[in-house]
């Protein structure tokens, strides 16, 4: 059995890395899935490059990682009923979630964020693999937590070390809060981010740290401005502005990695260290793309108040 070939994304970044050589020949073999096991725990994103490009495929390299989450919210669709845990995002030209960036329209925008921020539990990972791309953009950016700890200004991370964020899923779009764009407008919405917003209307805020420790002892700086409702205890312009000042600081001192996406590669990144965001697209051009979300939880959401249901609102 050949060994893994394995570099880093990036000789200038402290974290991800390529892999190839993992095929259905040995993926299920003992010791290649302890050391992607191994490799993702220290490196945290890891692109891997030259897979089968088929969803059989996909499943089979998440759930090295972990069991597949599956999607209960009723909007989501399922790639093939064979694999119900692939989440298949389909953008057709012109028909999909369109906005106004300033200036630029773009469709598939999503700025900095981690997933299920809204949920009282975070999922353990996700796995993107990107079926049909528009000839630009369409990029994803990862930034690592624990850079982002080591590296932002001290006096501030002093302060957001042991506050508490409040998240709620209406504030996805154009009800956000913090680090809105300046130019920033609604050009065409679809039904599922509708449907989204009114299955959540509801819906208690969550709440998740600002700082968590790794069972590796180091410290993670896990907060975005994407659906952020403020900080407990501090919800008034002192807590607004100390957030918004936090936002402005982690996206001044962020060392991502953005990926540009190539035919065969799938991406697996740790949900619990590093955000995410989508740079977007023409509107005139469509993109696919198959998703898988590894389950677990980290132990350190709760809600607000004890409800007995809520909405899923999952999104990639």
């Amino acid at each position: 059995m050949a060994a893994l070939s394995i570099h880093p994304v990036a000789d200038d970044l402290s974290f991800g890395a390529r892999v190839s050589g993992v095929g259905m020949d040995n993926v299920t073999d003992p010791a290649i899935r302890a050391q992607l096991n191994a490799l993702f725990e220290d490196r945290g994103v890891i692109v891997f490059e030259g897979c089968d490009p088929s969803l059989e495929m996909q499943c089979a390299v998440s759930e090295v990682f972990g069991p597949l989450k599956g999607h209960s919210y009723k909007g989501i669709t399922t790639a093939d009923s064979k694999f119900p845990g692939v989440m298949e995002l389909k953008r057709y030209p012109g028909e999909s979630d369109i906005w106004e960036v300033d200036g630029v329209p773009l469709a598939g925008w999503v700025p900095w964020h981690f997933d299920a921020c809204y949920s009282s539990e975070l999922n353990r990972a996700g796995v993107l693999r990107v079926v049909e791309s528009p000839p630009e953009g369409g990029l994803t950016g990862f930034a690592d937590g624990i850079q982002l700890y080591r590296d932002i200004d001290p006096a501030l991370r002093d302060r957001f070390e042991h506050l508490e964020i409040l998240y709620h899923p209406q504030l996805m779009f154009t009800n956000m809060r913090y680090r809105r764009p300046r130019r920033f407008l609604l050009r065409n919405l679809s039904e599922r981010i509708n449907t989204m917003f009114n299955v959540n209307a509801g819906a208690p805020r969550a709440i998740h740290p600002a700082v968590w420790r790794r069972p590796t002892g180091e410290r993670v700086l896990h907060l975005a401005p994407w659906q952020a409702d403020g900080i407990v205890g501090m919800e008034n312009e002192e807590g607004d502005a100390l957030l918004e000042a936090m936002f402005a600081e982690i996206e001044a001192k962020m060392t991502p990695y953005i990926h540009q996406w190539q035919p065969g590669e799938m991406v697996l990144w740790d949900n619990w260290r590093f955000v995410h965001r989508a740079s977007g697209h023409s509107p005139d051009h469509g993109r696919l793309v198959h998703r898988t979300t590894i389950e677990g939880d980290y132990g350190r959401g709760r809600w607000e108040h004890e409800v007995e249901a809520v909405g899923d609102a999952m999104m990639a």
